[in-house]
């Protein structure tokens, strides 16, 4: 066997069976998920929500909406905040050293006057310039700190040392919650008798083209710009189909960091939000399994189907690629800081399954995807490859993400349904076609840059430009 022969079978049977293993995987998670979906839908059936929106005993809730330069947008995404269905709930607005008129225009519009309110510092933070409440009894549930820039996870640990609740939401301050996801969200935290809920997550979908008023959705629409589409259809997949399983076998990594629920004790125990990574919702999540299952105490990380919590998507090529080079560099980050894990049967489930996943299947993918791609186009340089047998298998996977796709968008029917029309499911379907050409190799690319950044230790956040949601249009 000449040494050509060697590297072009070592690269396609290393392809072939780390291809078989992903995609087997892939068959059971969104097999695995349809039951654990089916029996949520059922449950909601005999959930009356309007009971318990007046309920006294509703654990209590602590929203911590960090806000950076956010002062074209502030006044109505607070607004929006406070209009939720919830009896015990406060708003902690965190100004997080804004360079605009933010914190003005909260003092401006919500009467706010400086306090002397005790901060239990229990979290080490940048410091607190001020904490302000509200004249108008009206928004008795407003505080709003004012603080030194920090970054985001700074700033939501300067909310969790002034939150008051049991339980703290965090969220961006820029998304829109269904007026009944906080009932839904809480509702796992009473539900789990013998297992403590650590942490729980809500479906975030894709708000772009959307019609929204006062911060409340009008009216729901598939996004017409070709990038948001996609991110839709990517969502999709992604929440009913992927976290939906793992929250099902009790082995979720990752809540979004939109929108997801926190047993306050348990964070403030391991130490809260790290600033030291761009994924520390993820980083988080991990620390607090991994707190509980040192402890070897019973516990539980959950995930809700429903469509709680609607963001908008990066518009352009541009902010989408920031996005993604952050998601990989904070998984790395993630998976570095918590390597004892790997294979360690003493971490159980968590250890033995969960982990080496997003080890092999979610930080090499995108590798071993790219070094496939060079190596392709020197095979072909130097005829190495039998196009027979390539076509054939390049066809398979083409028709697989495409069934994958399918399936996901079938499930949204059946389900939730949230593009009802016909044209919107057959513009998800032509995304699906087109998403393994355009989309899916610039993600591909973005973690590779992701990565390369990592090495050079570029540390940036990466500057997310909104253009902001769709009014209702006048006549």
């Amino acid at each position: 066997m000449s040494w050509q022969t060697f590297i072009v079978d070592f690269f396609t049977y290393g392809i072939l069976l780390y291809s078989v293993a992903l995609l087997s995987s892939y068959v059971f998670i969104a097999l695995y998920s349809v039951g654990i979906t089916r029996d949520h839908l059922r449950k909601n059936t005999f959930t009356d929500y309007r009971i318990l929106a007046s309920s006294d005993q509703l654990p209590g809730l602590s929203i911590l909406a960090p806000a950076y330069n956010e002062g074209n947008t502030i006044i109505e995404n607070v607004r929006s905040l406070l209009s939720i269905h919830y009896n015990n709930v406060e708003l902690v607005v965190i100004n997080d050293g804004s360079k605009d008129d933010c914190l003005q225009k909260l003092i401006e519009g919500y009467n706010l006057y400086k306090t002397d309110h005790f901060v239990n510092e229990q979290l080490s933070t940048k410091k607190v310039r001020g904490v302000y409440r509200s004249h108008n009894p009206v928004y008795n549930k407003l505080i709003v700190v004012d603080k030194e820039n920090g970054g985001k996870a700074d700033a939501l640990n300067v909310g969790i040392n002034i939150a008051s609740k049991d339980y703290i939401v965090c969220i961006d301050v820029d998304c829109i919650l269904e007026q009944d996801a906080l009932l839904k969200m809480a509702l796992p935290f009473m539900e789990h008798p013998g297992k403590r809920v650590i942490a729980s997550g809500g479906v975030v979908r894709i708000v772009n083209d959307c019609v929204v008023k006062n911060g409340k959705i009008l009216k729901i629409n598939l996004p017409e710009s070709f990038i948001p589409r996609m991110q839709t259809l990517e969502y999709i997949r992604a929440f009913l189909l992927g976290r939906m399983a793992w929250s099902r076998m009790n082995g979720l990594l990752l809540i979004s960091g939109a929108f997801g629920a926190f047993d306050k004790e348990i964070v403030i125990k391991c130490g809260g939000y790290n600033h030291k990574t761009v994924g520390e919702d993820m980083e988080l999540v991990v620390r607090m399994r991994r707190y509980m299952e040192e402890r070897k105490e019973p516990y539980k990380v959950t995930y809700i189907p429903d469509p709680l919590c609607w963001t908008e998507a990066p518009n352009s090529f541009q902010i989408l690629g920031r996005q993604r080079n952050r998601w990989t560099r904070g998984t790395i980050e993630t998976l570095w800081f918590h390597r004892k894990m790997f294979f360690n049967p003493k971490y159980g489930f968590l250890g033995l399954v969960s982990y080496p996943y997003w080890f092999f299947f979610e930080f090499l993918a995108p590798i071993i995807e790219f070094v496939g791609f060079i190596a392709l186009f020197f095979f072909a340089i130097f005829g190495l490859i039998d196009w027979v047998v390539f076509l054939s298998l390049f066809a398979f996977i083409l028709s697989f993400g495409l069934l994958y796709s399918m399936f996901a968008i079938f499930i949204e029917v059946i389900t939730y349904n949230q593009y009802n029309r016909t044209r919107d499911i057959f513009k998800l379907i032509l995304t699906a076609i087109a998403e393994p050409f355009i989309f899916h190799p610039f993600v591909v690319w973005s973690a590779i840059k992701g990565n390369i950044d990592l090495v050079q230790k570029k540390n940036s956040w990466g500057e997310m430009t909104r253009q902001g949601f769709a009014k209702p249009k006048t006549s």
